[in-house]
């Protein structure tokens, strides 16, 4: 009996050490699956949003390109509208194809976004459509869908945690314009 209880510190031991190592593995392997899943989802929440960001520029261009014939200061190389018509319907499609992979991966600010931008590009697809009134503002709505996509990407790449300085583009355009 003395012996045993002689021999209860090494047996203690080697048991905490046993207990620690299974702990230490378990926190480990818990932590690299973390990781492994945030950047899964992250790969995943890149591409709804990229491929979001595609459709609605698409759309926009598409306006752009619409109304070119009515704006004697475009640059947009213009299209008729029945054709270009066309184009926006199938770019909807793929943007409404494209809002279901923003709203089951995208946060909350990211989705208001996406929405606010989407509303903007809207005003300048309904005046494609010609079902705007004398008093709506082509510059303006440009400016909306511009500083509403910039609003997107800051909250896209802040859901992306890739806060890596400012990429807005829509003051950047401005002052292009100003200087062209």
């Amino acid at each position: 009996m003395i012996a045993f209880l002689n021999q209860m510190p090494a047996l203690l031991g080697v048991i905490v050490g046993v207990v620690g190592t299974l702990l230490t593995s378990r926190l480990n392997d818990k932590a690299q699956w973390t990781r492994a899943m945030s950047v899964r989802w992250d790969e995943r929440r890149l591409d709804a949003y990229a491929e979001y960001g595609r459709t609605l520029n698409e759309v926009h261009l598409l306006a752009h390109r619409i109304t070119a014939p009515s704006r004697p200061s475009s640059r947009a190389h213009p299209i008729d509208q029945t054709t270009g018509l066309e184009l926006i319907a199938e770019a909807d499609v793929l943007r409404t194809r494209a809002w279901e992979g923003v709203l089951l991966l995208g946060d909350s600010d990211t989705v208001a976004a996406a929405r606010e931008w989407r509303w903007a590009v809207l005003q300048l697809e309904r005046a494609a459509r010609g079902r705007v009134d004398d008093r709506f503002d082509w510059v303006a709505a440009v400016r909306r869908a511009d500083v509403a996509r910039d609003r997107f990407y800051v909250a896209a790449r802040a859901s992306l945690t890739l806060d890596r300085g400012d990429v807005a583009q829509a003051r950047w355009l401005v002052d292009r314009q100003m200087n062209s």
